[in-house]
């Protein structure tokens, strides 16, 4: 079957999921000589970036599946996976589901006892750890036992292997986490239904340029590549999946590889930054796609200006300087990016937009009531979509918490302009009330620093409320060749406009090897806030 057939069959296919999106594929049809995934790291035999067929893949996913229904693995028992290589996170996602289990996919960089916790409130029947992650969960008690390593797994008999379970639309596929920077982190629900909601809407449009050929630099354990592992078997698109997202490997992957397109998070866009882009080859890149927090200015036209892409003149489809950068918000939460805007060197819409809204969702910016606000006004962003998460596993008073006049609020502030177009200015948790009707917003100051100071090529602001003052610090990292001993502080007090700036207390220049890198940016503002605040307040 042609590929524009099938995936129009998916699309259609009443029992496809995001727990059987394979075997949906090779019942329709599709060539075993075709492609399945590729890996940074070896798999049960085959060598690192060895390119998998999809009948490969199918068999390695099928002993896995034996390897554990012989320990026992039942349909819907929870099993927490916590490894480093993407290729063990997601052969045992697929593993896994074909069982009927539900796979807990866990952050190879969670601390142990955090990691110890998270298992214990699963409450599930088991766990896969590869060797430094067992070793690591050696002092806890987990109150299950661990089953053994990914690695294993893949000796079981693809032959011994049961038939593929047979999901319900509501049957649990999947829990992913949340970024946990406040202890232990939610344990996010996904349905064999909510998880495939937006790949079946994506699947019944024309395919995009730059989703043929995929490097997939999203961490291995967050919900947004087992979105993207399924987007692209349904589109029999190539993929190159890394363990390792940070600047260096994925520009060495796409020189190598020579993709057409790469899938990342915004903090990969930011590492990219510290880079002169021009040295390398990128030529191959049509599209640059951005899930989780939205992506700053400075970086989005860092990545556009790069790369190339198709359009359409009146001699027909020409290739052009200049690749696509297609930026949105999304979530664990969420089952997908609900907003989209896409980004060329000879577009402007900046300011944090975010775009306007899948067709799949439907979104509104909410009062403290839950009511609607007007365009322009900032308020609480509210989610109502097919692909929403289930809830939070074994936490239902934190799941309702969320939930709001049948709206999942996400705890982003955003306004809507009169076209439509939405803009993210912050995270609830990360803005302060300045009073005097005054609200100050950390990511849209931190767009405005970027904007505005070229040899800055990141930053984090922080806003606290110390007493009844206000005070903001500012953490730079700066572009390389510029002058570490230049006082910032003026610029930077310009660039952040009359009212923060009032508040600047300090800026303080961060070496890029403290920066956190692979993980979200809410992660990232955390980390850097605690390891050098606290040391500049003591």
């Amino acid at each position: 079957m042609k590929i524009k057939g099938l995936r129009g069959a998916l699309a259609a296919d009443e029992s496809i999921g995001a727990g059987n999106v394979l075997a949906r594929v090779l019942a329709h049809g599709a060539d075993l000589a075709g492609p399945g995934l590729t890996f940074d790291t070896p798999v049960d035999g085959y060598p690192a970036e060895y390119p998998l067929t999809l009948g490969q893949l199918d068999e390695r996913v099928a002993a896995r599946a034996a390897w554990l229904h012989e320990r026992g693995i039942r349909p819907r028992d929870p099993v927490a996976v916590w490894a480093s290589a993407a290729t063990d996170m997601v052969l045992s996602f697929l593993a896994l589901t074909r069982l009927g289990a539900i796979p807990a996919l866990m952050n190879g960089r969670l601390r142990p006892e955090i990691a110890a916790e998270y298992i214990r409130r699963l409450r599930g029947v088991g766990v896969l750890a590869d060797d430094d992650h067992t070793a690591l969960l050696a002092a806890h008690d987990l109150g299950v036992p661990v089953l053994g390593t990914p690695a294993e797994a893949g000796t079981g008999d693809p032959a011994a292997a049961p038939e593929h379970y047979r999901h319900h639309p509501d049957d649990p596929i999947v829990i992913t986490h949340t970024s946990g920077t406040t202890g232990v982190p939610k344990a996010v629900l996904h349905s064999h239904a909510s998880l495939f909601a937006a790949t079946r809407h994506l699947l019944s449009m024309p395919q995009a340029q730059g989703t043929s050929r995929i490097l997939n630099a999203l961490p291995a354990p967050h919900t947004a590549t087992v979105l993207m592992v399924n987007q692209a078997l349904g589109n029999r698109a190539e993929m190159f999946l890394l363990s390792d997202q940070s600047g260096e490997r994925v520009l060495d992957a796409i020189q190598r590889w020579r993709p057409d397109g790469v899938f990342g998070f915004s903090v990969t866009w930011a590492e990219l930054a510290r880079f002169d882009l021009t040295g390398y080859d990128l030529e191959s890149v049509r599209l640059w796609f951005n899930t989780g927090d939205s992506s700053h200015e400075p970086h989005i036209r860092r990545l556009v200006a790069v790369g190339s892409r198709d359009t359409v003149t009146r001699a027909g489809v020409t290739r052009v300087p200049g690749s696509v950068f297609i930026d949105g918000l999304g979530s664990s939460e969420m089952g997908h990016s609900m907003f989209h805007v896409t980004h060329t060197s000879d577009t402007d819409r900046y300011g944090r937009c975010i775009g306007r809204p899948y067709q799949f969702t439907k979104v509104a910016v909410l009062d403290a009531d839950g009511d609607p606000v007007p365009a322009g006004q900032v308020g609480w962003l509210g989610i109502d979509s097919p692909s929403l998460f289930r809830g939070y596993w074994n936490d239902s008073a934190t799941t309702y918490r969320f939930r709001q006049r049948g709206w999942y609020l996400t705890g982003d502030l955003v306004y809507a302009d009169d076209e439509g177009r939405y803009y993210h200015v912050d995270r609830a948790v990360d803005a302060v009330d300045a009073g005097d009707g005054k609200r100050f917003y950390t990511a849209l100051s931190e767009e405005r620093i970027l904007a505005s100071c070229p040899d800055i090529v990141d930053c984090t602001v922080v806003i606290l409320r110390e007493g009844d003052a206000v005070v903001t610090d500012v953490l730079v990292e700066l572009a390389a060749g510029a002058d570490a001993t230049e006082d910032r502080t003026e610029r930077v007090r310009v660039a952040l406009g009359a009212d923060v700036g009032a508040t600047l207390r300090r800026v303080v220049a961060v070496r890029p090897d403290d920066i956190p890198v692979t993980v979200t940016g809410k992660v990232r503002k955390v980390a850097l806030r605690e390891r050098y605040l606290t040391e500049a307040r003591s």
